[in-house]
């Protein structure tokens, strides 16, 4: 296997309890926006923020996620892209009112290229919205109580998780790529077991 692979259109089992999340972030989106998709995956996210009017784009390293985005979503761009690679001279860098990437960050080799990726598309005070598995110390105690440490931090997983972040690490990230994270929200199970955490923050305005 030469990437993480997807099979068809079909959402991920994070899906049920992240898009809930991303879609009340972007309540008030408006009907034109720019909308980009950092790790699209087969494209599932991305395709509940269509409308008439509103430009989208994903992007994703899979070409078997890309194949299947496209077959499904004809109407919306999707791209072959490296996130750990700079994206500073793409031709929609500084276009986008929102960001979204989901379940992405924690598979990312390089996390601050990535942070400075969604940074560049964004328009000043555009908003990035992302989730990753959530980590803390309840959690940290559990996992071990219940003797779940290997099968949550597993390295038997091919392409799987990478990095395991905090609100806290994810936090600094992010300020340190320029955005001012403005909300926290911890989806799925109950609170502080949370299987994903999900922010949002908006790009700051150039002084």
């Amino acid at each position: 296997m030469s990437e993480y692979t997807y099979a068809d259109d079909q959402p991920s089992c994070s899906s049920q309890y992240v898009l809930p999340a991303v879609q009340e972030a972007l309540r008030d989106l408006p009907s034109n926006a720019v909308v980009a998709d950092l790790g699209c995956g087969n494209g599932f996210v991305l395709a509940h923020f269509r409308q008439p009017n509103r430009e989208l784009h994903g992007f994703e390293v899979s070409r078997t996620g890309l194949a299947e985005a496209a077959r499904a979503y004809p109407d919306i761009h999707f791209e072959e892209a490296d996130l750990a690679k700079e994206m500073d001279s793409h031709a929609l860098a500084g276009r986008c009112d929102a960001v979204i990437s989901t379940e992405v960050v924690e598979h990312v080799f390089l996390p601050r290229v990535y942070a400075r990726n969604c940074h560049r598309l964004l328009k000043p005070n555009g908003a990035l919205v992302i989730s990753t598995p959530y980590h803390g110390y309840l959690k940290n105690l559990f996992l071990a109580a219940a003797d779940k440490m290997d099968f949550h931090y597993t390295a038997l997983w091919d392409y799987g998780h990478i990095k395991f972040w905090s609100r806290r690490t994810l936090t600094r990230l992010l300020e340190e790529a320029g955005f001012q994270v403005t909300q926290f929200r911890g989806v799925g199970r109950l609170p502080y077991l949370w299987k994903s955490m999900v922010l949002v923050a908006r790009k700051r305005e150039q002084a």
